[in-house]
């Protein structure tokens, strides 16, 4: 038994050896000694490669401001690892964490000793986090982020009110596949029969795998584009503007605090929830509330201002698709500024894609490292680049942005990117520089 959080922490990292194993006969195992913890609370799972925790935001908030107690499963936690658990967007208490380990932990010793094997560390905290939700702290309803994939993760032993697939990117590729056919047949196996699935994806022949799914399951499909549509987009300062039309409702001027013309996807993807749950489950949804969660809604590392004049923002676009969506916004919003971009990634990653682009966006493009077992080397991003004279690399990050905060005039933009990981190690760095500039 676990006395301290460090202890706790310690087992939880510890099963990450276990690295990942597809499949859900662990869980399943696990949740039939907790007794079915997963049957008493309804659910909503989201999915996709790229828009899954911004869409989790835009929805929390949603419900939250029609009154609901929501609790939400995300990964990978930004500043603390409690948060990937967590309710109104409070993580769970220290203390609650070792009880949940305590709980948890002797079914995992139990499993090791059997032919499944032992747990990883990500069906450990799906497994807690169930417990909790169902157990020790209840809530209205508990949005669900899908760790990888979909049809052999984790989270997949929950039947869900309704589905959410964000996008489809060639991310995890080894993994799901090298199409996007392929990878969208992986997400759409959190698809259940006759549960309503909404999605964002555009390439053509992944909807189509989609769609194909949808009609397997007798799942009512509403796809971005076609059942619900956006319009008259319009980027502001601070966030985007858009109106939103579906077969239930239509909604003009709404607002997003998030800046992106891929938030409007995600929030639209979110408000058509809104709707499902509303129309079909009850839920007390109106138009105000609907218009105060987009606005308040706030989720760190996604294009984050952290300071305005010189402009300083971090945006954790850590594959291939999050970098496009980088540059898109860099050339649409700052066409007039000097570009400095400060990037770290894993090294599983499709770093001469992503590096290309940023090349493409970057007046000045640095890379760094940081210490994380699967980060690349700063000399490795570097060969991973083109033989262009914009590039250089800083050794030390925290030298370089001490240097370069202090440098920056108001024609100038540091933008610091790439691995999520890296950017909850950076953020605390840069804004102690700010406020002592």
């Amino acid at each position: 038994m676990f006395n301290t959080y460090e202890q706790a922490i310690d087992w939880i990292h510890a099963r990450l050896r276990l690295g990942i194993k597809p499949g859900l006969s662990r869980m399943e195992w696990m949740l039939e000694r907790l007794d079915h913890p997963e049957r008493r609370i309804k659910t909503i799972h989201i999915g996709g490669t790229n828009g899954k925790g911004s869409t989790v935001t835009f929805l929390r908030y949603i419900l939250q401001a029609a009154g609901y107690r929501v609790g939400t499963f995300t990964s990978p936690y930004f500043e603390q690892f409690n948060e990937r658990i967590s309710i109104n967007g409070k993580p769970i208490h220290d203390q609650e964490l070792i009880e949940l380990t305590n709980v948890v932990k002797p079914l995992a010793d139990e499993l090791d000793q059997t032919e499944l094997g032992g747990p990883t560390e990500f069906e450990v905290i799906t497994a807690m986090s169930l417990y909790y939700f169902a157990k020790m702290s209840p809530v209205d309803v508990v949005i669900y982020e899908v760790g990888l994939g979909g049809r052999f993760d984790s989270t997949n032993v929950i039947h869900p009110l309704v589905s959410i697939i964000t996008s489809i990117g060639l991310d995890h590729t080894a993994i799901l596949g090298d199409t996007y056919e392929e990878i969208a047949f992986e997400k759409a196996g959190i698809i259940k029969n006759g549960v309503s699935v909404i999605t964002g994806v555009k390439q053509p022949g992944a909807l189509d795998v989609i769609r194909s799914k949808a009609l397997e399951s007798n799942s009512p499909l509403y796809h971005l584009g076609d059942e619900f549509s956006t319009s008259s987009r319009e980027s502001l300062n601070r966030g985007e503007k858009f109106s939103f039309s579906s077969m239930f409702v239509g909604f003009d001027n709404l607002e997003t605090s998030m800046i992106g013309s891929h938030q409007v996807d995600n929030a639209a993807c979110a408000v058509m929830a809104s709707q499902i749950l509303a129309n079909y489950y009850s839920f007390m949804i109106e138009e105000e509330h609907i218009r105060d969660g987009l606005t308040q809604a706030y989720w760190p590392g996604r294009l984050e201002i952290l300071n305005e004049n010189p402009l300083v923002l971090i945006d954790g676009a850590h594959n291939e698709e999050g970098i496009i969506a980088l540059a898109r916004e860099i050339n649409s919003r700052y066409a007039d500024k000097k570009i400095s971009i400060l990037f770290a990634a894993l090294k599983d990653k499709k770093l001469d894609k992503m590096i290309g682009t940023l090349e493409g966006a970057a007046d000045q493009l640095t890379f760094t490292t940081f210490d994380f077992p699967r980060a690349a080397s700063a000399e490795e991003l570097m060969e991973a680049g083109s033989n262009s004279g914009n590039k250089n690399i800083a050794v030390n990050y925290k030298d370089y942005l001490d240097k370069k905060i202090n440098e920056l005039n108001k024609d100038e933009i540091l933008i610091v990117t790439g691995s999520l990981y890296f950017l909850s190690e950076a953020k605390p760095y840069i804004v102690n520089v700010l406020e002592n500039k």
